[in-house]
């Protein structure tokens, strides 16, 4: 009895911290689409997602409600529920289940990000401080659970084995990218091919099922599906090359946490990994140390090194490269108003500032 105690004493904490903050006070955010086009093709779509995300969310256990409206409702782009919408609506798919997968998909998103902010102890996300640092680790590692276990139950009410075996199979992959960056995490000898192995696992990979599962609920031909799939992957891929970029050169306000945050994790990520390749021994040698202490220390000498080998020109360069190839795999795809917006996307994807 003690115990029990114990624990309705924890769980009350939380519901009186949470219950005064003004950002659970925020209404669950409406998509955050990024472009204009995005919002007229998708608008009432992505209402649809949200609505079925607030109805997944629901749950008697007060403190799993909490956390999960304050990660979803705290903004994001959702690029890759809108993924499975465009995909779908491109190959025809005029049903509705649609919604809840891409529901499904964003709340398996936002479970990494629990688990990510866990893992790499941060404190800030989208502007806003990160669930961990409110709610604290073991919530939101759990709630983090919670979420990719509710995604699985919508799945099964699609009742497609396809999708199933999809979803999980790319859950599973970016599991095994998540170990990946952690035992990489302070190791500057990474090369880049080991590096661009890691996000396609980690981040490339949902945006490929999410690209992949619309057109599965379309009933697309093979050689579309394929594609979409491709497409996916190769935009995923852009969109974290580009997010490696910002983490050096993006506004703080813009790209909402704090400039330095993978070199203060000790993260070997592209513009790193460039300078290292093709910088001067000294340049070399400031890297290292930055990547192995794990600390912002050298930060300015990192950026100066970064300059001087042109490492971020590097990165954005290999990132529209991989937006040519996801645009060119849109060829197979029917002309309509949602293919012209997965090219509007791609676009999106390498000219953003956030």
């Amino acid at each position: 009895m003690q115990h029990a105690s114990v624990r309705i004493r924890a769980a009350s904490k939380h519901d009186r911290a949470i219950s005064s903050s003004t950002d659970y006070c925020r209404p669950l955010a409406l998509s955050s689409v990024p472009t204009s086009m995005l919002q007229s093709v998708l608008r009432d779509e992505m209402q649809a997602v949200d609505r079925a995300l607030r109805t997944s969310l629901d749950s008697d256990v007060a403190l799993i409600r909490q956390v999960a409206e304050y990660i979803i409702g705290g903004g994001g782009k959702r690029l890759r529920p809108a993924l499975v919408l465009l995909s779908a609506l491109a190959c025809g798919y005029r049903g509705a289940q649609h919604h809840k997968l891409a529901a499904a998909i964003e709340m398996i998103h936002t479970a990494t990000l629990l688990h990510d902010d866990v893992v790499d102890e941060s404190s800030l996300r989208r502007g806003h401080a990160t669930a961990n640092a409110i709610f604290g680790n073991a919530a939101s590692v759990l709630v983090g659970d919670f979420l990719y276990s509710r995604a699985f139950q919508l799945m099964v009410g699609l009742d497609n084995l396809r999708v199933l075996r999809i979803l999980s199979d790319a859950t599973n992959i970016i599991a095994a990218g998540e170990v990946l960056q952690l035992l990489n995490s302070g190791n500057p000898d990474v090369d880049e091919y080991g590096y661009l192995d890691v996000i396609r696992r980690k981040t490339a990979k949902l945006f490929e099922a999410a690209a992949q599962l619309g057109a599965v609920l379309g009933d697309a031909e093979p050689q579309v599906e394929d594609a979409l799939a491709r497409y996916g992957m190769h935009l995923g891929t852009a969109f974290q090359l580009i997010d490696d970029v910002l983490d050096y050169s993006g506004d703080h306000g813009a790209i909402g946490k704090n400039l330095g945050d993978d070199l203060a994790e000790g993260k070997p990520t592209l513009p790193l990994i460039r300078a290292l390749a093709v910088g001067s021994g000294e340049d070399a040698a400031v890297i290292r140390h930055a990547v192995t202490s794990g600390h912002l220390a050298d930060f300015q000498l990192v950026m100066a090194a970064l300059a001087r080998t042109g490492a971020l020109e590097y990165a954005r360069e290999r990132a529209e490269a991989e937006i040519a190839q996801a645009a060119a795999c849109l060829q197979v795809v029917p002309d309509s108003a949602y293919r012209n917006t997965l090219l509007e996307l791609a676009s999106f994807a390498v000219t953003r500032k956030f």
